[in-house]
């Protein structure tokens, strides 16, 4: 099932409720997907528009950060208005709680040992939260983890 026919009826309704910030994102969005098919040169699957989608949430927590740093908490705002909507079109993210399970398994699996075997953990793990947690949240836990092996 694409996201795209879902972003088109969205950006209906926000033109009709005159919501200017959900209509832009949306746009935006759009734009994103259709760029991206242009350059692959074929219809992007639902994970590549995932993948699209990921790379712009990325992108809104880097601005809400820079924008935080220099004290332009109004744009920050905004960002973090664009990024609520953006996550609305993402998978369910994963809790802290199910991706420590979910290292825990990968590195008993693994059979990792040390801080060493990171690659083989992450190389492993990484498929399987594709979409649904974020990638640095994932190595910061996988790291802690095997700190303490």
């Amino acid at each position: 099932m694409s996201i795209q026919p879902k972003l088109l009826e969205d950006m209906k309704l926000a033109m009709k409720s005159g919501d200017k910030i959900r209509l832009e994102t949306i746009r935006g969005l759009r734009s994103q997907l259709k760029n991206t098919e242009i350059d692959k040169g074929e219809t992007l699957s639902l994970e590549d528009e995932i993948q699209v989608l990921m790379s712009a949430a990325k992108r809104r927590k880097e601005s809400i950060e820079q924008f935080k740093a220099g004290q332009r908490f109004d744009r920050a705002e905004e960002e973090e208005q664009e990024l609520n909507i953006i996550q609305e079109y993402l998978p369910q993210q994963m809790t802290e709680e199910e991706i420590v399970s979910l290292v825990n398994t990968v590195i008993t699996d693994v059979s990792a040992t040390s801080l060493a075997d990171i690659g083989k953990v992450m190389g492993k793990l990484m498929p399987q939260v594709k979409g649904r947690a974020d990638g640095k949240i994932v190595q910061k836990i996988v790291q802690q983890k095997l700190a303490t092996l």
